[in-house]
């Protein structure tokens, strides 16, 4: 099993009130599969994202990637397996405005120890998001769907094993996100395993053999 939570619990305070965020949560993920969580905002959906990629600490409850707990790791562990086992795709784009477009895609390079990218992926990757001529642009000089497709960019060029995608496709135009996904389509044909959440529909009816969840009020369920 590739991903694996296993009664996964996250509470939040707001306002004197505790907010379960997630709630009791299973979920198993096989290398390869292309899993859709589906649920309105304030669903618990990114908290459980963040909890899959060993962002947030959980309340209780354990998250396995490729065999190992999360938290059972070092810090540096745990570091490692995120830039080189995982790429994210965050709901904004969070590019570093003095880098141009293609040294934000390099970026997680210069956090791996053994990185699998290089200088001409990340030109290819540009060119398969349809930013080619945009390479030496700085973010200010891009619209925000550009924008959003480097940042898309940027979460393969480690040739992570897992993309965690948190609406991906949320500020793209219809005919800009068909295209992106049909990248992640052609990604997953060659194994990299897909967890995203989203609100979109389209991006369940983009994919073929997509596994599909709905989240609400933390509470997790198939089908």
């Amino acid at each position: 099993m590739l991903i694996e939570c296993r009664q996964l619990n996250k509470t939040y305070e707001s306002d004197n009130i505790t907010v379960s965020a997630v709630n009791n949560v299973d979920l198993s993920i096989e290398r390869g599969e292309f899993a859709v969580i589906l649920g309105h905002s304030g669903s618990g959906k990114t908290t459980l994202l963040s909890l899959i990629g060993g962002l947030t600490v959980p309340d209780s409850g354990e998250v396995l990637v490729n065999g190992v707990e999360n938290w059972s790791q070092s810090d540096e562990a745990l570091s490692d397996m995120r830039n080189t086992a995982i790429g994210f795709i965050f709901q904004f784009a969070s590019l570093i405005p003095t880098l141009t477009a293609l040294e934000n895609v390099l970026l997680p390079l210069s956090f791996g120890k053994n990185p699998k990218g290089d200088y001409q992926q990340a030109q290819d990757i540009l060119d398969l998001v349809g930013l080619k001529d945009k390479t030496n642009s700085f973010p200010s000089q891009l619209s925000g769907g550009q924008q959003r497709r480097i940042a898309i960019a940027r979460a393969f060029i480690n040739q992570p094993d897992i993309i965690l995608a948190d609406e991906p496709t949320g500020d793209l135009d219809e005919e800009t996100e068909r295209d992106i996904l049909q990248i992640f389509k052609r990604y997953n044909s060659r194994g990299t395993t897909f967890v995203t959440v989203t609100h979109n529909v389209h991006l369940v009816e983009s994919q073929n053999n997509a596994r599909v969840f709905h989240m609400r009020q933390g509470i997790l369920t198939e089908g």
